[in-house]
């Protein structure tokens, strides 16, 4: 049995797709802390998926953020120490804040909101306990962009990909804040995030997981206009976004063992935008 959290998210549900569901067991949000309780079938779980949390950058209710990212996060990963399953979580780019990567030496943190504060503060006990677990991974996604991001699309929290596909459709154009030509992020498939968490014999450890190969808004603006047609129009980057917000990502993806071919914006939004 593979237990997976947050399979109603954006990214669970594409791991959903991929999984034999009779042999998964789904947990969300609502009855995730009562789970921890009633559950008893620990001896029978091969996986714990993690991929549930609040994942709005925007919220700031710390307690709420704590409770489900931190706190219900933890009380997990102790389950998974008491019965040594495996688990692979899901982690974020975020944490690097302005430095955009871990490519540096250092591996500066700077988280710039609650959520990434969150997603630090687990990883960072991942470290401290490491050696409890029988395996842990963690992955800190970058910009991940595919299907079933509707939702995140209503909340104004899906990635740039789908909220200009949406854009264009409601509006007939995309607005791009001035000098999206130079704000550049990683862009990742969400079936590759998927497939490399899924497929893999990694050691226990905390891994970015992105392309490696990251391009700007602008980049991605263009490629939407020339397949779907519309305009772009440029507006004043916010005031109340300076110094919190990201120019630069760009995952070390040094840790796979052989060349992995992930799909490019270009590809996706070639064979799946309509």
């Amino acid at each position: 049995m593979i237990i997976l959290t947050g399979h109603e998210g954006f990214i669970g549900q594409n791991f959903c797709e991929e999984l034999d569901l009779e042999n998964v067991y789904r947990v969300e949000k609502d009855d995730a802390c009562t789970f921890l309780d009633y559950f008893n079938d620990w001896d029978e779980v091969e996986l714990i998926l993690h991929q549930g949390a609040i994942s709005s950058t925007v919220e700031t209710d710390i307690n709420k953020i704590h409770r489900y990212n931190v706190d219900y996060t933890l009380r997990l990963f102790e389950k998974s120490i008491e019965h040594q399953i495996p688990v692979r979580y899901a982690s974020s780019a975020s944490v690097y804040g302005n430095f955009g990567c871990s490519l540096d030496a250092n591996k500066v943190m700077n988280p710039l909101n609650y959520y990434a504060i969150s997603k630090l503060q687990v990883d960072y006990w991942v470290q401290q306990n490491i050696d409890r677990f029988s395996n842990i991974q963690g992955f800190r996604y970058f910009n991940v962009f595919g299907g079933h991001e509707e939702l995140k699309v209503l909340q104004n929290q899906s990635s740039p990909v789908s909220k200009f596909v949406n854009d264009i459709k409601q509006t007939g154009k995309i607005r791009l804040f001035e000098g999206s030509n130079k704000m550049v992020r990683d862009f990742v498939y969400v079936k590759d995030v998927v497939n490399i968490v899924l497929n893999n014999k990694l050691p226990s450890g905390i891994y970015d997981l992105g392309t490696g190969q990251p391009v700007s808004f602008q980049h991605v603006a263009d490629v939407i206009v020339d397949k779907i047609g519309g305009e772009i129009e440029y507006i004043p980057f916010p005031e109340h976004l300076r110094g919190k917000y990201q120019y630069y990502t760009c995952a070390d993806m040094s840790y796979l063992n052989k060349p992995y071919t992930f799909t490019t914006v270009e590809e996706y939004v070639k064979d799946c935008i309509h």
